[in-house]
């Protein structure tokens, strides 16, 4: 999805697209994952914090794009309900269809964004 935009863009070009071999609904849902600032990493072993003392933050962090950065925004968004909606705890299939049913929908085809962009004030204020 497009960071700031998503309603304009809806999602990014190398977003896989469903269905799936097996006929099912992909993606359940689409989340911020185009350009998204993130840690840069290091192949040195040695690396440490003192090192990285003073660097600018381009030398710390790079944007980068794709699942690996969309699926942590959809994990907290449900770490955050289930820390407020405790009863929901252990009952996973339950959460998911929450989360499915307070999505907004980006004007997609579904095979593009199933179900939308998840949105927590409706997840809390609506069930």
């Amino acid at each position: 999805m497009h960071p700031t935009l998503p309603h304009r863009y809806g999602t990014s070009y190398f977003s896989s697209r469903g269905p799936t071999a097996d006929g099912r609904l992909k993606p359940d849902v689409v989340g911020p994952g185009e350009r998204i600032l993130s840690c840069r990493s290091s192949s040195d072993p040695n690396r440490s914090a003192e090192r990285d003392r003073g660097k600018g933050v381009d030398e710390l962090y790079i944007a980068l794009s794709g699942t690996s950065m969309a699926a942590p925004h959809i994990s907290g968004l449900l770490a955050a309900f289930l820390s407020v909606r405790s009863e929901f705890i252990g009952y996973p299939d339950r959460v998911k269809q929450i989360l499915l049913d307070h999505c907004t929908d980006l004007k997609r085809d579904r095979y593009h964004q199933g179900a939308g962009l998840p949105n927590l004030s409706k997840m809390l204020l609506e069930t």
